[in-house]
């Protein structure tokens, strides 16, 4: 019976990123770059993985589950020195999978590969390979004349012929338990950076008699790839990120533009499920069948989407759990929301969820109809069936009953519906005059009071002596009166003579002309 035991090198102060984050919680598809070293170990059966800290450990050991194991190294002596620092957890039987938290690209099929190839051919340690055309940064792979492993150099270390080679260290190896520790008692500290190399134990160990080393090669060269800046942490994002949209592909899911469309670690999608461009579909999104997703949608932590739903245009979605056949078309953000089967969303439709201190949850109910801008101030509920008009403000606690219809701001409901259901017509139709609420006239548009005709010139008389508000005037008086106005007060300002000449009995006045030089002279 094979034992295996697993050492993730998570040490690394990571200068080179330039971020006060540590190296390996800088996030890749919705996780942290740690995370997929710690899928690998568990992959490979490793239960309580030994996790090595130095740089930021307090923030690392917070994010790690509680089932692993982990030690410090208190001075960046190297990898070697990392792994020595784990000699007490480790124990002494079996063999050992040693991982880099940095190197996220490598997939489960190519260690699971390695731990094979290293039981199957009874080897004392196998190490991770791969060819590169520009092997620059990393360690080269040396074999002796028989093409067997001789050890790895650092590049550092390596003189101009060993940088030649193309053969690189991709990283991770298995080795035995007893020999790994031995080696590492043995080796010493690089004349360079003063550092013991874990990748000198191959080296002391191929020197030994009746050892064996081995090697296997990566799947795929990408795999090779660690981060230990922006620029590859970015190029790490887009091969993981191109591995998931794959995967979706190949499962059935519909994705119109793979280049512009961003989907995490974490997601399921049922099949026939589209999605359009410039789509961002974050961690722990569940999607059901037939489903049709963007373009320019945003769905973030804690969605869950049924089956037959259509979520369009500059639409964003965050710990809302959405029903069958809903409708959420356009320019639309849900927060903190239920919304049960058959619900239509109009545009520009908002859950105001957070109220400065906590958020609140807002629950629509089936069948019901949100008119287009509507906001509905959480906590609130809408009941089955309910309407509300666009552009309606629904203020927190002031439920919408089931089948109800609630309009302006804020939102008051109409009783038309009672109406309609009353006469028996068992369908909803629009509001007549005589069903519309009564609302109180207001003084502008309340009517004359009805005065006797032996008192009516009187008190017209009287209204009339009796200046009115400015109000008022405003009031009666329209745009093109008061412009009438304007100009005609205008026109009296200007000079004028009178002119003898009539026109329909109306006198004309003209401006007058002025005098020529000779009368005033004269």
């Amino acid at each position: 019976m094979r034992t295996l035991h697993a050492i993730i090198l998570a040490a690394g102060e990571g200068t080179r990123m330039k971020s006060e984050t540590p190296k390996v919680l800088h996030p890749i598809c919705g996780r942290p770059m740690i995370a997929y070293a710690l899928d690998l170990a568990a992959s490979a059966g490793v239960k309580q993985p030994i996790v090595v800290l130095g740089h930021g450990a307090e923030a690392i050991k917070a994010q790690l589950p509680k089932e692993v194991k982990v030690v410090l190294q208190t001075k960046p002596l190297g990898t070697g020195d990392a792994v020595i620092a784990a000699k007490k957890a480790l124990g002494t039987g079996g063999s050992v999978l040693i991982l880099y938290a940095d190197t996220p690209l490598l997939r489960r099929t190519t260690v699971q590969k390695l731990i094979e190839s290293h039981f199957k051919v009874s080897a004392t340690a196998t190490v991770l390979t791969a060819h590169l055309a520009d092997p620059s940064g990393y360690g080269r792979v040396v074999r002796n004349e028989q093409g067997q492993i001789s050890g790895i150099v650092e590049e550092a270390e390596a003189n101009a012929a060993t940088r030649a080679i193309r053969e690189i260290n991709v990283g991770p190896l298995v080795c035995q338990t007893q020999p790994l520790l031995d080696a590492l008692a043995a080796v010493a500290a690089g004349p360079s950076k003063k550092e013991i190399y874990l990748t000198d134990i191959i080296s002391h160990v191929a020197r030994q008699e009746g050892t064996k080393i081995h090697a296997t090669r990566a799947e795929e060269i990408s795999e090779a790839l660690g981060v230990n800046s922006r620029l590859e942490l970015a190029r790490a994002i887009g091969v993981i990120r191109e591995r998931i949209v794959k995967a979706h592909l190949a499962n059935g899911v519909t994705i119109e533009d793979p280049q512009t469309t961003s989907i995490d670690h974490g997601v399921t999608i049922g099949v026939d499920t589209v999605i359009h461009p410039n789509t961002v579909i974050e961690s722990g999104v569940s999607i059901g069948k037939r489903c049709s997703i963007g373009p320019f949608a945003r769905l973030r932590r804690g969605v869950s989407i049924a089956e037959d739903v259509r979520v369009g245009n500059f639409v964003e979605l965050v710990r809302t759990k959405v029903g069958p056949r809903v409708r959420v078309n356009h320019m639309t953000y849900l927060g903190d929301a239920t919304v049960e089967e058959q619900v239509n969303i109009g545009a520009g439709t908002i859950t105001a969820n957070y109220d400065g201190r906590q958020k609140h949850q807002t629950h629509i109910g089936k069948g019901a109809f949100i008119g287009s801008d509507t906001v509905l101030i959480a906590p609130v509920k809408v009941g089955a069936g309910a309407v509300t008009g666009a552009g309606s403000v629904i203020p927190k606690e002031h439920d919408v009953p089931a089948k109800g219809v609630v309009v302006g701001v804020p939102a008051r409901p109409l009783d038309h519906r009672a109406a309609a259901e009353e006469n028996g017509k068992g369908k909803v139709e629009r509001p007549t005059a005589a069903s519309r609420p009564t609302v109180a006239p207001s003084r502008a548009t309340r009517p004359a009071r009805v005065t006797p005709k032996t008192t009516r010139s009187r008190a017209t008389a009287k209204r009339r002596a009796r200046p009115a508000s400015g109000g008022a005037r405003r009031g009666r008086q329209t745009g093109f009166v008061r412009a009438a106005r304007r100009l005609v007060r205008a026109v009296r300002r200007l000079p004028v003579r009178q002119s003898a000449r009539q026109a329909g009995g109306v006198r004309v006045r003209k401006p007058a002309r002025r005098a020529s030089r000779s009368r005033r002279r004269s």
